[in-house]
């Protein structure tokens, strides 16, 4: 086995290399789910964090129970990926800053606040190709790093919360039997989910790419919060991933921190860490301990800006103390975490120009 893969019991395993730093908290938990009923493995990923009792940054598979609560409240949240008709060439912040506008408010078209990002570590971000590691693999999918690219993290925002709760209020954190009049009565509503964050991810790039008049062309629009059905050695089995990207996509975009690179990558399919890769860089720090952290170092406006250059439009205080770049781990292990486990073909590097946070709206 390779050595940036560690088995922590019989059901557990870890993708991590010797520079990737994983929370203890984090391992507690992920270890904790390994006694869950019918719960057959479990894969942590390099950007594993705590979450709320079940942590953040993990595949797990069951047999005959599907559990919910491990998918959590923001079904089908993921990232989409455009490639913008504004040329690297004629780049102007000010000019992208003025014009990218506020889309705090939902598109009046539709409900549940679909076409906004939401809170937390969801956000619009757009970015220029800083490296290619793999050219065919880049002209392949017809991709012009002459161009901007505009990435959306982004889920289902009132629905998935909506779902979720109805499900806590009637079964708690129970699973629900596969093909019970509940589990399928669950699965039709996430499935609804997540179609509606893909939508949502959409609809918000379509915002944003006219504010800033210009168009694009989706790359990708993938989910890493969302329940498959999987057959593994002729046995059917239900694979829940919980900030894990699905190895099942052509390919797949995986971002660092505000002040971070992001990085496209093609998967490389492996059934022994379930179809699986990391989502994101995964938080270094918890949210209640970043202004105590930085406020003496950094004010709200100093963290608008970023090591690498690039501009942040956040109007929430708190916000943008909790999202800082130092809250997260460095992108970089995770990638080579995942490079060391051969679950990854890196095709290029992004980095970030603006990224859209609130404007402040409701």
């Amino acid at each position: 086995m390779d050595n940036s893969i560690k088995m922590l019991s019989d059901k557990v395993s870890m993708i991590a290399s010797k520079n990737t730093w994983i929370d203890g908290l984090a391992i507690e938990q992920l270890l904790a789910t390994a006694s869950l009923p019918k719960m057959s493995k479990i894969v942590g990923m390099p950007d594993l964090h705590p979450g709320q009792g079940y942590p953040i940054g993990a595949a797990y598979l069951s047999h005959g129970l599907i559990y919910p609560a491990l998918i959590g409240s923001d079904i089908g949240c993921g990232m989409g990926f455009w490639q913008t008709d504004i040329n690297l060439a004629k780049l102007s912040i000010d000019k992208l800053e003025r014009l990218i506008g506020n889309i705090d408010q939902p598109d009046t078209r539709h409900h549940y606040k679909l076409g906004t990002i939401g809170g937390g570590n969801h956000f619009a971000e757009l970015q220029k190709i800083s490296k290619i590691y793999d050219e065919q693999l880049f002209h392949h999918y017809n991709l012009n790093a002459k161009k901007l690219f505009l990435l959306v993290h982004s889920g289902s925002r009132g629905l998935g919360h909506a779902i979720l709760q109805k499900q806590l209020d009637r079964f708690g954190y129970q699973g629900l039997v596969e093909n019970s009049p509940e589990a399928l009565n669950y699965l039709a509503k996430h499935d609804k989910a997540v179609a509606f964050a893909r939508l949502n991810r959409q609809i918000v790039a379509e915002r944003l790419l006219i504010n800033l008049k210009t168009k694009g062309h989706e790359v990708l629009n993938v989910c890493h919060n969302f329940l498959q059905k999987v057959t593994l050695d002729h046995q059917d089995y239900w694979l829940h991933r919980k900030g894990a990207s699905s190895a099942n996509d052509d390919i797949v975009i995986v971002p660092g921190s505000r002040g971070d690179y992001s990085y496209l990558v093609k998967p490389i399919e492996s059934a022994d860490l379930l179809f699986s890769l990391a989502h994101g860089a995964g938080r270094k720090w918890r949210r209640a301990d970043c202004k105590g952290k930085l406020d003496n170092r950094y004010t709200a406006n100093d963290l608008m800006r970023t090591k690498l250059g690039s501009r942040v439009i956040c109007e929430d205080n708190s916000l943008i103390f909790e999202e800082a770049p130092q809250a997260y781990k460095a992108i970089d292990s995770v990638i080579e975490s995942m490079q060391q486990a051969n679950i990854i073909t890196v095709i290029a590097q992004l980095t970030p120009i603006l990224t859209y946070k609130t404007q402040g709206g409701n």
